[in-house]
């Protein structure tokens, strides 16, 4: 288990911009990829963004160009959303992967963004 505490969700106009924040334990390390997810009721969980340990930037297509993700620390990553719409309305998961064999991939709970007028 890897303990991840997210923060940063609520409810927003859309147009708004929200900030999620992810931080981690001890056992990440800076070659392991930090990002976000986010999943709604009957759908599959999505990528919104990951940041490699070397820093290579991946986004979902419907973010592009509106959402930024970056890593504050190495057990810390953030999700800037920018002009947000109904249509980004989930839980969004934090999510850290350790990019070796064997593959570990880890989850937080999750954090409710709602976008709304």
């Amino acid at each position: 288990q890897l303990p991840l505490v997210e923060s940063g969700g609520g409810l927003v106009q859309p147009g708004g911009s929200l900030r999620l924040t992810c931080e981690g334990s001890a056992g990440i390390y800076s070659s392991y990829s930090m990002g976000w997810y986010r999943q709604v009721p009957g759908k599959s969980r999505e990528l919104v963004g990951t940041v490699s340990g070397g820093g290579q930037k991946r986004y979902g297509e419907s973010v592009q160009g509106r959402f930024t993700v970056s890593r504050r620390s190495v057990r810390t990553v953030a999700l800037q959303m920018d002009n947000l719409i109904p249509e980004d309305t989930a839980v969004y998961y934090c999510y850290v992967s350790n990019n070796e064999r064997p593959l570990r991939e880890y989850w937080g709970r999750g954090t409710q963004v709602t976008v709304s007028s």
